[in-house]
């Protein structure tokens, strides 16, 4: 609280509930257990990482009004993200989410509420705004019309051309209308450890599109890429984190985002042609090399008709996208949007029309 944290009494019950889940001889469960019962906003990060240092190791100096990572600072950050690099229960961290503050009651504050901070009701509200999206993706109109009993428009020609059947006499008209898109998603969605304060959301998020939308495809990764199209279709939101917590062998681990999408590309090239949209859903720190992540994205962007990165850092203030990974990705970008609460994924529909 000193250093400027919004903590009261009842944070601090929470990290008492949150250490109790935890190996307290294990620092590293130590650290994601408070950061998840007490950081609320993604721009106490630093903080809250000096502090933990400085209890752990000595004093540490605490910036007070942290500034966005430059780029020559960016390898220390990686090297302490690939330290992390080994399996994390889905379940324990699912119970340690549980813990989060409940949402303000404002619908405008629920949809400008950072993702880092949300609770049951919100997780709600993203059911229900990823049930939105697929319908309006179900039904989006494409550019080629078919003939319809009833439709947007009379085909003249059509009608015409039967009226010449009875002699001229015009007896039925034929309408048109403008034929459904069969658009496909593909989504690859970051689980490092760098994304552990989005993941919950972000999964329920992947859930309820998976579910709602029958032509996605989902894959994650942290330092290698795994598909869990499957798993996300499991009845039930639980029982789907159980399925997903057995498949995913590396969650909150380093970040391989180049490995991971030429292993897409190898594995999985069919599932990419001008009717997908491919989403990759990271922060971009890149721990591998940045080439391979450029060489993978150009592919992608030549093969599909829409290639979008969704960043959750890009809502914050101040942001730059000046990692490694980041400046490799943005040439070959169709669309760089933000992913760090409703408001922003409610555009979600928009960038993904082709």
């Amino acid at each position: 609280r000193a250093e400027g944290l919004p903590l009261g009494p009842g944070d601090t019950l929470d990290a008492t509930r949150a250490l109790g889940l935890v190996d307290l001889l294990d620092r590293e469960d130590v650290r994601l257990a408070l950061r998840t019962a007490l950081l609320k906003r993604l721009e106490d990060s630093p903080v809250f990482d000096a502090l933990f240092e400085s209890f752990w190791g000595g004093p540490v100096p605490v910036p007070r009004n942290p500034p966005v990572v430059p780029p020559d600072a960016e390898e220390e950050r990686e090297s302490r993200a690939a330290t992390s690099q080994r399996k994390r229960s889905v379940e324990s961290w699912q119970e340690l989410e549980e813990l989060a503050v409940p949402a303000p009651s404002s619908r405008e504050a629920l949809g400008r509420q950072d993702f880092a901070a949300f609770g049951d009701e919100e997780l709600r509200a993203v059911t229900a705004l990823a049930r939105r999206i697929a319908r309006r993706l179900s039904a989006r109109p494409g550019r080629r019309w078919k003939l319809s009993r009833r439709g947007e428009q009379v085909s003249l020609r059509r009608t015409l051309r039967d009226a010449l059947k009875t002699g001229g006499e015009l007896s039925t008209l034929t309408y048109r209308r403008r034929k459904l898109r069969r658009t496909r998603l593909v989504i690859v969605a970051d689980v490092s450890g760098s994304m552990d304060l989005y993941a919950r959301l972000l999964l329920q998020f992947l859930y309820a599109l998976q579910n709602a939308f029958a032509r996605v495809e989902t894959f994650v990764f942290a330092t290698r890429l795994s598909r869990v199209t499957d798993e996300l279709r499991t009845p039930g939101y639980r029982e789907a984190l159980g399925h997903l917590s057995e498949r995913v062998q590396d969650w909150s681990g380093g970040t391989r985002i180049g490995e991971s999408l030429s292993a897409f590309l190898a594995s999985w090239p069919r599932l990419v042609d001008r009717r997908t949209v491919v989403v990759v859903l990271s922060d971009g720190w890149e721990t591998g090399d940045p080439e391979v992540l450029g060489e993978a994205l150009a592919v992608l962007h030549r093969r599909a008709g829409r290639l979008v990165w969704l960043n959750p850092l890009l809502g914050s203030p101040g942001y730059e996208p000046l990692t490694r990974g980041m400046q490799a990705a943005l040439p070959h970008l169709d669309v760089f949007a933000p992913a760090n609460d409703l408001a922003s994924l409610e555009q979600l529909a928009r960038h993904l029309s082709l």
